[in-house]
């Protein structure tokens, strides 16, 4: 164990008093953080690169810990891995307690546990995230501290991310403009004869080479609504329709931009413009006090009275580290998750993914989706370029 001076608020890289406050309202006392996406936020932006695509190793897996007691910063530990401390050696973690003798899910567990009982809470209540907290490392939790309370942290942690802070917003700005950029540029290459494996690896390497990295792509043809990886090819007159999520320091950016080879005829401007109307009707109840839930329904209003609304959709939800997140504002739609937030107003720094999907019949896959950080008198729009017809095949 490596011991760092007092932890004092001003070194803490998160809004320490939020936490509190959210702790507080939970009836948390410590927090043992265990998701990639919540240790990273609570180090201020930190992840370990060897386990950044596979956790697993030998019998176990990589599980680092961050904990964190109510109002008491100087209490923190960071529990990590083995090869960590040459990372805390060059940029020292600001927690006061690191230890990093781990390599598995029941080394991490007992070093979280011998911090807890140093601290003198080892009766108290903890917050845990159950989704994100492997079954031996829970239930060595439970049996090492039987007079803890186990408590649900999850929602804690998310309300504590819903508000981005100005260097969070600029890094969804930059990974939604990076990602935009490799769309255009990937439908500009494409050309008659071109596969969706190919334009799906093309846009890897665009992303990859502007300094993003590649998440997914989902990508249709034609009148398919199949978005997944084939060797379907982009004919003459065919739409494309290209949606991908990339990570810039660890922020999403996700977006999806319409591509055509050859020119659009006057009905697909006229399905892309009625995609665009329930997206502009979305934008204009966007900002800081207007509860989510107005936004859904005039944006939902728009597209009941259109002409495409059989078979069109439309869908909100938050973003930053991962790609749906508090605000939730819509319930199992198409997302499995309660719209807990929909009631509650929207807050300058929250940042939105907006979008609507159209199944024609006949001409396919057709949808707009855009990144929208929420100001407090209206928004603000990352990566807002191409949002009408790209032509393929320009490059």
């Amino acid at each position: 164990m490596n011991v760092a001076p007092g932890a004092t608020v001003g070194s803490v890289p998160f809004d320490s008093a939020r936490l509190d406050r959210l702790m507080d309202e939970a009836g948390i006392d410590v927090l043992v953080a265990t998701s990639k996406h919540n240790t990273q936020y609570l180090l201020g932006g930190y992840k370990f690169i060897f386990f950044s695509a596979m956790d697993a190793i030998g019998h176990s897996r990589y599980l680092p810990v961050v904990v964190y007691e109510r109002a008491s910063p100087d209490h923190a530990a960071y529990v990590g891995n083995r090869m960590e401390g040459s990372e805390h050696q060059n940029h020292p973690f600001w927690t006061p307690s690191v230890h990093t003798a781990c390599w598995g899910t029941l080394d991490a567990a007992n070093l979280a546990v011998e911090h807890i009982r140093q601290i003198g809470k080892a009766g108290a209540r903890i917050g845990i995230e159950p989704p994100f907290l492997p079954s031996d490392a829970y239930t060595l939790l439970r049996n090492a501290l039987p007079d803890a309370k186990l408590v649900d942290a999850t929602g804690t942690l998310e309300r504590l991310r819903a508000v981005k802070t100005p260097e969070e917003l600029e890094k969804l700005r930059i990974a939604s403009e990076l990602i935009t950029d490799a769309m255009l540029a990937t439908i500009a290459a494409a050309r008659e004869g071109s596969t969706k494996g190919e334009i799906i690896e093309r846009l890897r390497r665009e992303e990859t080479n502007r300094g993003a990295h590649f998440e997914y792509c989902l990508l249709t043809l034609g009148s398919s609504h199949n978005r997944a990886a084939s060797a379907q090819a982009w004919k003459k007159g065919e739409v494309l329709s290209i949606d991908s999520g990339g990570n810039y320091h660890g922020y999403i950016g996700d977006l999806c931009r319409m591509g055509v080879l050859g020119e659009p005829d006057a009905e697909l401007e006229d399905l892309l413009g009625e995609v665009e109307a329930v997206q502009q009707a979305a934008f204009s109840k966007i900002r800081a006090g207007v509860a989510g839930a107005e936004m859904i329904s005039h944006a939902e209003g728009v597209l009941k009275a259109s002409k495409v609304a059989a078979y069109t959709d439309f869908f909100a939800h938050g973003m930053g580290l991962i790609s749906h997140e508090a605000p939730f504002l819509m319930t199992n739609h198409p997302v499995a998750y309660e719209g807990t937030d929909a009631e509650k107003p929207l807050e300058a720094g929250m940042v939105l993914s907006v979008e609507t999907t159209m199944l024609h019949p006949t001409r396919g896959f057709i949808k707009l989706e855009d990144t929208v950080a929420v100001t407090a008198d209206g928004y603000t729009m990352f990566g807002d370029r191409g949002r009408g017809w790209n032509r393929g095949g320009t490059a």
